[in-house]
Formats: C-alpha cells, structure tokens, sequence
C-alpha cells in the first residue's frame, strides 16, 4: 500500500488582512492538487477583493494593493463558496489537505464563510471529515527538541525544499505540499504505517500539547498572550466578526 506521503495530496493557503482570524480577510487564495509526487499539479487560484482597506503591513508582505485587488479582485461571497466547495470536494474524494499552521487559514475561512455566506466550513463539508497534514504540527512534534523557528521558509530550508515565491498562496501550498512530502519520507519509520485519518487525530493531541507548552513559556515571561490549543479549527466565538 502506498503511504499516505508518496500518494495524493491537496494543499490549500491564504494571504489576507492581518493575523486576526475573527476580524481579517481573505485577498488570495490557492488549492494546489497532486496525484503523486514527481507529477504535475493542478493549481486552482482566487483574487479576493475584501471591501475592507489593505493594511500597508499586509500589502508588504504578500504585495497586494488596494488598488490592484479592486480593479482585479472578485467579490468575497461568491469566492468564498467556491472555496468551501474545492475544499469539499478533496474531502469526499478522501484526498489528504495540506495546511501550513491550519488553525490560521481554515479558522479564516469559516469565518469569512460565515460572514459572506451565512454559512460555515462544516456545512460545505457536509459529513465528509478534512484529512489535514500540518507540517508545522508535524515537525515540531517528530523533531521538538530542534532550536529555531518554524515558519513555513525556515521548514523548507530545514528540508531542502524549494519556495519559489514566499507569500504567494499558491508557492506557499505548493511549498507545504512539498514540505510534507519531506517530513514523511525523513520520518518514515515513525510515520508510515499510520493512515492520513489516523495521523490528523493525532496532531489533535500533538498540537494541544505544544500549545499547552507555549502557553506555560508565556506565562513565565509575563506574556499575556492566549494560545488556543484547537486544531485544526478554532471554535467560533460567541462575538466572532
């Protein structure tokens, strides 16, 4: 049987407002599909126009203008079905969804679902469970005691692999895609004998774990910050945007 690592993979990533998943948006979008590694992908875009300003931070991160996502961009709602719709579709196909930091981008989503649509990630789902692959969750569990950041251009030079254009949602998917191609074939032993299903219950726990570890480091330090130990969707909140 081919492990999960050497099979089909679907990867999806966002570039957006800001880094707040309740009240930022959605500018860019990309669901990067491969049936095996070595072959060519299938790479679905979207331009979002968000109705709302860019922040100049936001903009000199991923380079997207105000002005370049009004004359280009589509509107939000319909953009957002789509999506719900693509990401539904690799569920049903039982297709393992690659998302780096997954708590961010698919949290992202439903909101933006929600807001737009009156809807959520789950109802596009409709019964047919995400098999998500979060390299950033993967490494930090299967090398924890490696020093130094874990973003996704420090992975990909840890594993040696190519990001072509960081901060562009269809590089970064492929990046992640790739990335966790890496992670599983450097982690055979401990990794491939478990499915795609059993593995995402897994980093339920994993990712609680480290959460609960960064929250205790916070603590220390007299951070304030929270961290949330949900993954990979944070519970929508009562006053959510």
């Amino acid at each position: 049987m081919t492990c999960w690592y050497e099979g089909p993979l679907a990867a999806f990533d966002t570039e957006t407002t800001g880094v707040d998943v309740e009240h930022d948006r959605i500018v860019s979008a990309a669901i990067v599909v491969q049936d095996a590694p070595g072959l060519r992908t299938r790479v679905t875009r979207w331009l979002v126009n968000p109705g709302v300003p860019v922040p100049p931070g936001a903009t000199e991160v991923h380079g997207l203008t105000d002005l370049h996502l009004q004359r280009n961009g589509r509107w939000p709602a319909p953009v957002m079905e789509e999506i719900g719709y693509a990401l539904a579709d690799q569920a049903a196909a039982g297709r393992p969804l690659v998302v780096m930091n997954a708590p961010f981008d698919l949290t992202l989503l439903d909101r933006e679902l929600r807001r737009h649509r009156a809807s959520s990630l789950d109802r596009y789902l409709d019964g047919s469970p995400l098999r998500v692959l979060d390299p950033r969750v993967l490494d930090k569990h299967l090398d924890r005691y490696r020093k130094g950041r874990r973003t996704l251009t420090d992975l990909c030079a840890h594993y040696e692999v190519e990001l072509a254009e960081a901060h562009d949602a269809a590089a970064d998917a492929q990046a992640a895609l790739d990335l966790v191609r890496a992670v599983g074939r450097r982690f055979a032993g401990r990794l491939e004998r478990l499915s795609a299903a059993e593995l995402h219950t897994l980093q339920e726990f994993w990712h609680a774990a480290q959460a609960r570890g960064l929250q205790a480091w916070f603590t220390r330090s007299g951070n304030p910050e929270v961290v949330d130990p949900a993954w990979p969707l944070r519970p929508e909140l009562p006053a959510a945007a």
